[in-house]
């Protein structure tokens, strides 16, 4: 737990200092009305007491409570802005931690995980260091310069205070037994129902499609219940704890005044009245003392949840990326757009069985080298190996004759323009998702930079029919737009970044056979020596192609052109024979 607060400034440890002045300059004008209680009934009590001391005694009094009330709302400001500005700072770390991370570690942490994280699990982390900073500091000061005030005032009383502490810490000390396995319980469960409601928004139609909302809602209904279930209970536990506490409270008040009864009772005419003043101020004291291990309580009782919060937190902010970034920013002289892959074998993360084995290939500036092969083959595993998505396990890959684990990720991704096998737009307009290409700044193109990747992907003719033309609306995942319009958009985004690299994973699929071939040829035409790596299912979309490689459970079985696989491997011509007809082939 307290390993997170390293992320604290110093500027804010001044604050929380200069806090602390605040909250014992408070306890001591707390713990100083009972002083101006007792003066006043002394005063009440003697006889030819001036009215005016009386006043006087009051307004003192009044004062302290004032002065008590402007450090306590002066604090929970400080306090307040420390938590705020603590939470956006953990938040902002959590985010940049996560973009550093490798499908591996999103994996490994899953994203609805990561998202409660950065939200639920802030959020408690920020209300203890809010709460704690008033609370915390303020509890023990005031039990202890408490307990010394009413020191020697009556050891029937002190015994009847104690008793009263003790039942207190005892509530909580059972509380927390029960408690506290099921606040680690909470984490994992309001986990799992992010997980189930992201799932079901994303693939709602599907869901539709299949008639299964009603399983969808059973599915629901079950992480709901059980987070219910255990939020309950929490509930329910430390709602017993302020009844509990306000009995403790009463029962002590009535237990100091009986006891000071008897005790006035049995002493002499003098002693009365001092006796009386004492239970008056005691009586006060007291309060303040449970009052204090109250609030200790109540800190008792949030740790545990933000503890568990804070080693979540902890556990993606320390965690490694797999993938470390190099120094190398430029290739080596003379060589652009060239892709080598040196005897590459892979297998993914506590995998037994390899991806891939044994691939090397060249592919060099201008020239187009496709991969095809049947699903499972390792096609997009090879190509995510290019931009570092994934780090060979045996071998090297080399872009511009470096291997890309020494290059610095920022340089070597902007080599590549890459086009995904599922097309993802971002929330915002046409406009915004192409010239997201120069590394998400949406303002580095000009309008006819913008207008000329739109033609070459295909998609100026949609894009000036809609109502805004460039500046419509997309909405978050493009889903007011079709497969196609979204695959054209994310070729688009890559021809507006000008990279010295292609790599389309598949990204012809949601396009028409024309489509497909009018945006390779514009492709060929409009980026002259750009070297293109394309991932295809289709016969028809790779059959140009300088270099096909030929995936068969991860190994390579036959490489050339189409014309030169045709006659050489069986598995190609295979594929080809179930897309094409003989005259297609032969032509």
């Amino acid at each position: 737990m307290l390993k997170i607060f390293k992320y604290i400034k110093p500027k804010e440890w001044l604050t929380a200092g200069a806090s602390v002045f605040l909250i014992v300059a408070q306890v001591w004008l707390d713990l100083k009305i009972p002083d101006y209680m007792a003066e006043i009934t002394m005063l009440i009590k003697t006889p030819d007491s001036a009215i005016r001391d009386i006043w006087q005694a009051g307004g003192y009094m009044l004062l302290c409570a004032l002065g008590s009330i402007g450090a306590a709302i002066i604090v929970g400001f400080f306090a307040a802005r420390i938590g705020a500005s603590f939470a956006q700072r953990l938040r902002g770390l959590l985010f940049d931690k996560v973009e550093s991370f490798s499908t591996r570690e999103i994996n490994l942490f899953s994203t609805s995980s990561l998202i409660t994280r950065s939200t639920n699990d802030i959020t408690n982390v920020q209300m203890l260091v809010t709460m704690g900073l008033q609370v915390v500091i303020k509890a023990p000061i005031m039990a202890v310069w408490a307990i010394t005030k009413i020191a020697g005032k009556g050891y029937e009383w002190t015994m009847a205070t104690g008793a009263g502490v003790f039942l207190l810490l005892l509530m909580v000390a059972v509380l927390m037994l029960f408690v506290i396995p099921k606040f680690r319980k909470m984490q994992t469960l309001t986990d799992n129902i992010t997980r189930v409601t992201r799932e079901n928004l994303t693939g709602l139609r599907v869901v539709r499609a299949y008639n299964a909302e009603d399983y969808q809602e059973d599915k629901f209904e079950k992480a709901n219940d059980e987070l219910t279930g255990t939020q309950l209970f929490t509930n329910r536990a430390m709602v017993m704890l302020m009844p509990f506490m306000q009995t403790i409270m009463s029962g002590l008040s009535l237990a100091i005044y009986w006891i000071g009864a008897y005790l006035i009772d049995a002493a002499g005419v003098y002693e009365k009245l001092i006796l009386f003043s004492n239970m008056v101020v005691f009586s006060q004291y007291a309060m303040q003392v449970i009052m204090a291990f109250m609030l200790l309580a109540i800190i008792f009782i949030m740790l545990p949840r933000a503890g568990v919060s804070a080693k979540r937190i902890n556990e993606v902010l320390d965690a490694e990326p797999c993938i470390s970034d190099g120094g190398v920013t430029a290739g080596l002289p003379g060589i652009t757009g060239e892709v080598t892959f040196k005897n590459v074998s892979f297998k993914y993360p506590g995998a037994v069985d390899y991806v891939l084995e044994a691939i090397s290939f060249t592919a060099r500036k201008g020239e187009t080298v496709a991969f095809i092969g049947s699903t499972g083959s390792g096609k997009s595993t090879l190509v995510n190996l290019i931009p570092r998505f994934f780090d060979v396990t045996e071998g090297e890959v080399l872009v511009d004759g470096v291997n890309v684990k020494d290059y610095k990720l920022e340089s070597l991704l902007n080599k590549i323009g890459y086009v995904p096998q599922k097309a993802v737009l971002f929330k915002g307009t046409v406009s915004s998702n192409i010239a997201y290409g120069d590394n998400g700044d949406s303002k580095a193109f000009t309008e006819d930079e913008i207008k000329l990747a739109a033609d070459i992907a295909e998609g100026k003719e949609f894009i000036e029919n809609m109502e805004e033309q460039y500046l419509a609306s997309v909405a978050q995942g493009g889903t007011n737009l079709s497969g196609g319009q979204k695959q054209r958009l994310s070729i688009a985004r890559a021809v507006c970044r000008k990279p010295e690299i292609y790599i389309f994973d598949d990204s012809f699929s949601a396009l028409d056979y024309k489509t497909d071939r009018i945006v390779r040829n514009k492709l060929k035409k409009s980026t002259p020596g750009i070297t293109n790596i394309i991932v295809a299912q289709r016969i028809g979309t790779i059959i140009d192609a300088d270099q096909i490689l030929v995936l068969d459970e991860g190994r390579v079985a036959g490489r050339g052109t189409h014309k030169e696989l045709l006659c050489s491997c069986a598995v190609y011509k295979e594929i080809a024979m179930s897309q094409l007809s003989e005259e297609e082939l032969i032509s």
